[in-house]
């Protein structure tokens, strides 16, 4: 599980979020999260973003229906120290990484 507290978050609180399908590796999605989006992303189990240009949270799916269930969430790795939180969600049928 990942240690939200080993993350290093920008000036302004965010990480960037990419969303990868795991089949082909191919990027979906780059989202930011905050603290409390990660939190409730690992708790729900259900990916969570902050919106920069709403400035508030959003539950993926929430208004479509189509939820994005996390299967793994994995963080990156930049001049070796922990940076970005990824997602790794399925929605659907199809699993993403």
């Amino acid at each position: 599980m990942t240690d939200i507290n080993e993350l290093r978050f920008d000036k302004n609180g965010l990480i960037p979020a990419i969303v990868v399908d795991s089949v082909t590796k191919r990027v979906l999605t780059l989202a930011y999260m905050n603290r409390e989006s990660l939190r409730i992303s690992m708790e729900k189990g259900l990916t969570c973003f902050w919106s920069r240009s709403r400035q508030t949270l959003w539950l993926k799916g929430e208004t479509s229906g189509n939820f994005q269930h996390n299967c793994r969430l994995r963080p990156g790795r930049a001049g070796g120290k922990r940076e970005a939180g990824r997602p790794c969600v399925s929605s659907g049928h199809r699993k993403l990484l």
